[in-house]
């Protein structure tokens, strides 16, 4: 039975880590069709040539996340839906001791925003994370911080 929650934590990036371009990176479109009070967003994602929905829930590490890959018609379809909601982000994937940073630095309005997030697969080892140096405030859970406030400000 597939996993549908995603448990992760989101920093702030005080200091770039060295040779980041040498790691896999990859431009990210993303918008968003609806987003409700209890943190429910339905969101659409273009990385590379992968299309995709998404339905989270919840404000929490731990959210409810499931996810269904769509043909470029099905994106092409409802990604005039987002507008007024989109925002754009080169991704970076870095592995670090046994785990894999994502680290995202934002385009457009929001550049020179640099975030790093790092998902777990279970709230034991969330908790028990350890950052490295480099990363900055803690900001898991802030509104501020979140794309879909990232995509609407």
């Amino acid at each position: 039975m597939p996993r549908h929650q995603e448990i992760e934590r989101k920093f702030l990036i005080r200091q770039m880590p060295e040779r980041l371009t040498d790691f896999p990176h990859e431009e990210i479109a993303q918008g968003y069709l609806a987003v409700g009070p209890d943190g429910a967003q339905v969101r659409l994602r273009k990385k590379g040539d992968h299309h995709s929905l998404t339905f989270k829930r919840g404000t929490t590490p731990a959210r409810e996340e499931r996810e269904i890959e769509l043909s470029a018609e099905q994106f092409g379809t409802l990604w005039p839906g987002t507008e007024g909601h989109r925002l754009i982000k080169v991704r970076y994937e870095m592995p670090w001791e046994a785990h894999l940073i994502e680290i995202d630095l934002y385009r457009g309005r929001h550049e020179g925003l640099a975030v790093a997030e790092v998902e777990f697969e279970n709230e034991a080892m969330c908790t028990a994370f350890a950052p490295p140096d480099w990363f900055g405030e803690d900001v898991t859970g802030s509104a501020r911080y979140s794309n879909i406030a990232l995509a609407v400000d």
